[in-house]
């Protein structure tokens, strides 16, 4: 009984131990994987290489105490095949070491031929020439959203842009997730997001809005203290995790400032007090049979000086107008229907999502009144 607690406690302490070893080793390799790239068949090839070649010199310099010229001169003699004679003579023990020398030089040699082969014959030179292509990409964008952090939040925000058919790229250092990044199919850089260098490569001075998602607040300081010093236009949403960073990163320049803990916990009382108000809004926002939008007016369009009764906006499109921000920033829900509608407004609408695009047409206006 005693035995076996005794190695129930064993395993208990060693196999979480174990687990993490396990898990660090992984992410070191994945981490060393992504860093190289295409090439990392040969960097492991040359790894492998090295650890033979300190195989070698260990049994000639230790095993046979030669000195460290004639050890040196040995291995490479040996690892190469030329077929010249030993130095000195070896011992039984050392001859046996030394046919393991042979063959794990001959593998690693083979090895690399193999992954130098396949990195030039088969085409993988491509993966190298990717990455330019993609920043190629990324430099013929404008308005578009960068994402710097792809964590929890970072990715439900992508997803929610993909859908709405939107440019998107994406700022990310972390090695796994730059892997679902790659498998997804989006427009990413791999680096560290507060660096300048990678702002100015995802086009923050060209895009329209970015998001500040990473998991530390100041961190997300800095990115959005940077970002607004290269775009004074651009729409800045930054996360904070707590309370206290909402005041500093609202003067750092964002915009909006969201705590994704006090959402998720208004959310959770919503659903428990008014879940037929949850289950509208969910309706509307997910743009299913219903949705909500939000739509400029502009100067030449021809809603501009009507009221609502006049622009026909409900039996022409069949949309609700809930509510009208105006330029100043006001809103006003429920709007009479004398309210006039003025260029600059921006109309709250709900309906079906393929009745949005009339509207946003005459919101527009012709090209001529726009040139």
């Amino acid at each position: 009984m005693n035995t076996c607690s005794l190695r129930t406690s064993f395993l208990r302490r060693f196999l979480p131990r174990c687990s993490a070893g396990i898990r660090g080793f992984t992410g070191l390799y994945q981490m060393v994987k992504f860093r190289f790239g295409t090439f990392f068949p040969l960097v492991l090839g040359a790894g492998f290489l090295l650890t033979v070649f300190a195989y070698g010199l260990f049994i000639f310099l230790v095993v046979e105490g030669w000195s460290l010229l004639d050890s040196f001169y040995q291995v490479v003699m040996t690892l190469s095949t030329v077929g010249f004679m030993e130095l000195h003579p070896l011992s039984d023990r050392a001859r046996l070491m030394v046919s393991f020398l042979i063959l794990m030089g001959v593998g690693s040699f083979a090895y690399l031929v193999g992954a130098f082969t396949q990195v030039v014959v088969e085409g993988r030179l491509q993966d190298l020439w990717g990455k330019r292509k993609v920043q190629k990409i990324i430099d013929s964008l404008s308005d578009h959203y960068i994402i710097c952090g792809y964590g929890r939040i970072g990715a439900v925000v992508a997803e929610e842009l993909r859908r709405e058919n939107l440019s998107v790229v994406v700022i990310e250092k972390d090695p796994e997730l730059l892997f679902e990044l790659e498998r997804d199919n989006y427009l990413f850089l791999a680096g560290d997001a507060t660096s300048d260098e990678f702002l100015i490569s995802a086009g923050v001075e060209r895009a329209k809005g970015l998001f500040a998602c990473v998991s530390q607040d100041a961190e997300n300081v800095y990115i959005t203290l940077s970002s607004r010093q290269f775009n004074s236009e651009l729409t800045i949403i930054a996360r904070a995790d707590r309370p206290e960073s909402v005041s500093k990163l609202e003067r750092a320049g964002a915009n909006r400032v969201l705590t994704p803990h006090q959402i998720g916990g208004k959310r959770i009382a919503q659903v428990m007090l008014r879940p037929t108000v949850t289950d509208f809004m969910d309706l509307a926002t997910q743009g299913h049979n219903l949705q909500m939008e939000e739509i400029p007016v502009r100067p030449g369009s021809e809603l501009v000086g009507k009221n609502l009764i006049t622009s026909g906006i409900r039996p022409r499109f069949n949309l609700m107008i809930i509510a009208i921000e105006k330029a100043g920033g006001k809103m006003t829900f429920n709007p009479h229907p004398e309210v006039t509608i003025k260029s600059g407004d921006t109309l709250i609408a709900v309906g079906p999502p393929e009745n949005f695009s009339g509207l946003q047409t005459v919101c527009r206006g012709s090209q001529e009144d726009e040139a």
